[in-house]
């Protein structure tokens, strides 16, 4: 669905969910503001049996001059209805009856979309996905600060302080917005209400402890979910315990926040792994998050959590490459096979000695640029930094620029001045020479493996997947996914 879609009719009545968050308020708003440039005369309200309360969601709509308003009693049937952060006939929404339904949303689909929707549920928040709906639809938010605040702000809560924000379009989101921060440093200081303070301490005192694997569970009162960021954060205070989960359950979601302390456990991976195939996570290294639908599990969400939570401390296997080397005696010898990949020397994208951000699907990566940084661009569109040397010895180019159509395309951004770019303008196709080989093997149980460029942060292989090192460096070993080998590497 593109915004345009909705300018087709004229009574218009945006609704976000009852009880409404910032999320859902800013989503709101910034439909409201792209229909109202367009000549339309729409209508935004919330509904539900409570009024909004909250001290910092009163602030938001005051301060930021968000156009909704409390209909509890609405009865007209609209030619339009727009739903925000939220679904038809979900339970955490009043039904209005309307002609014609568009939802707009960044949560799993839970029933029938009608056919004007548009749902991301790999996105932080459904402000990411409007702001990237008006982008593509060239509408700028030069002049709209109070606009752009709430989208920020949006995010912001719906990803306990950008702790839990994954996906590359919510950071875009977030570098490109002119924000009052001041605003949202009010808004943020007014979010913990007496009661939930009480349910922190509570909460808190009904810890459990793994001794095994260091970890501690803590289960809260449903509350805000930014409340189960400062029960994790004052959590992870506490001597031995490397990993925390906080959570809450109530009839519409469970939702949980993660966090660690120590590189072998990346928080956001952890979250994506408690929330497989019955909800959503994701987030940072140390900070993560997500929801689970009780509607998707049988048992309770403790049970579901303390069972996921053990079996991901119990499946790895970690490997760390600068320190250690591979018994290859059991692994089977490879060469790589034609392929026609890109490759970006840095230093034509910024200058000798800039230290940058490269921003990907995988995550953002730091570094200082030298003579010799290079970016490979693979199959998938993944990045990984690679050696003039090694570049010149597995690749020769075939002379003409790369260009792929990517889900995500990287871009490289210099950290001193902001100035961001996309790499595939200056991305150079190469063909691999055959000259690249290698020792693999499948893998059998999971690994972490922390390589020896990169020793903060690991890759993750499962079963499935191959482990892999370089015939002429022992210690470059690397991860590579089972559905791209044999498309990649040929036996010798």
């Amino acid at each position: 669905m593109k915004l345009r879609d909705l300018l087709a009719y004229d009574d218009i009545v945006i609704q976000c969910h009852d009880n409404p968050d910032a999320d859902a308020l800013a989503s709101g708003y910034a439909v409201y503001t792209y229909l109202k440039r367009n000549g339309k005369t729409p209508r935004f309200i919330y509904r539900g049996i409570n009024k909004m309360q909250k001290s910092n969601l009163m602030l938001m709509v005051s301060s930021l001059e968000v156009p909704v308003t409390y209909e509890p009693d609405f009865r007209e049937k609209p030619e339009l209805l727009v739903l925000v952060d939220c679904q038809y006939g979900q339970r955490n929404v009043t039904t209005t009856e309307a002609y014609h339904v568009a939802v707009i949303d960044h949560h799993q689909v839970v029933s029938k979309l009608p056919a004007l929707s548009e749902v991301r549920s790999h996105l932080g928040s459904c402000a990411t996905v409007i702001w990237d709906m008006l982008r593509s639809e060239k509408f700028s938010l030069a002049g709209e600060k109070h606009l752009s605040t709430a989208l920020y702000y949006g995010l912001y809560t719906d990803t306990n302080r950008m702790a839990e924000v994954s996906h590359p379009l919510d950071r875009d989101m977030m570098d490109s917005l002119d924000v009052n921060m001041s605003i949202i440093k009010e808004m943020s200081n007014s979010n913990i209400s007496l009661d939930e303070l009480k349910i922190t301490g509570e909460a808190i005192l009904g810890y459990e402890y793994d001794e095994k694997r260091r970890y501690m569970i803590i289960k809260a009162e449903a509350c805000d979910p930014s409340i189960l960021g400062v029960i994790s954060d004052f959590s992870m205070e506490t001597a031995e315990v490397d990993a925390c989960l906080a959570y809450y359950e109530s009839a519409e979601e469970i939702k949980f926040s993660v966090r660690s302390c120590v590189k072998e456990i990346h928080a956001n991976e952890l979250a994506a792994f408690l929330a497989d195939e019955i909800g959503g996570g994701g987030g940072h290294i140390f900070k993560a998050g997500g929801t689970i639908r009780p509607e998707k599990i049988d048992v309770s969400a403790y049970d579901v959590l303390k069972r996921r939570m053990n079996a991901y401390f119990d499946k790895y296997e970690i490997i760390y490459a600068k320190t250690q080397t591979l018994d290859t005696s059991n692994m089977k010898y490879y060469e790589k096979q034609p392929q026609y990949l890109g490759y970006v020397k840095l230093t034509d994208v910024f200058p000798l000695h800039t230290m940058i951000e490269i921003r990907t699907l995988e995550g953002d990566v730091n570094i200082r640029l030298d003579e010799d940084k290079y970016l490979m661009i693979g199959l998938e569109g993944e990045v990984y930094p690679i050696s003039g040397e090694k570049l010149q010895n597995s690749y020769k180019e075939t002379g003409v620029p790369y260009e792929r159509n990517l889900e995500y395309e990287p871009s490289v951004k210099d950290l001193f001045t902001g100035e961001k770019k996309k790499v595939l303008p200056f991305a150079h196709e190469v063909v691999s020479t055959g000259k690249s080989r290698i020792y693999a093997r499948p893998l059998d149980r999971s690994v972490k493996l922390f390589t020896a460029w990169d020793e903060e942060k690991y890759y993750s292989g499962n079963p499935g997947d191959y482990i892999a090192v370089r015939e002429d460096d022992p210690h470059d070993i690397y991860i590579i996914k089972g559905r791209l080998f044999d498309q990649l590497y040929k036996e010798i």
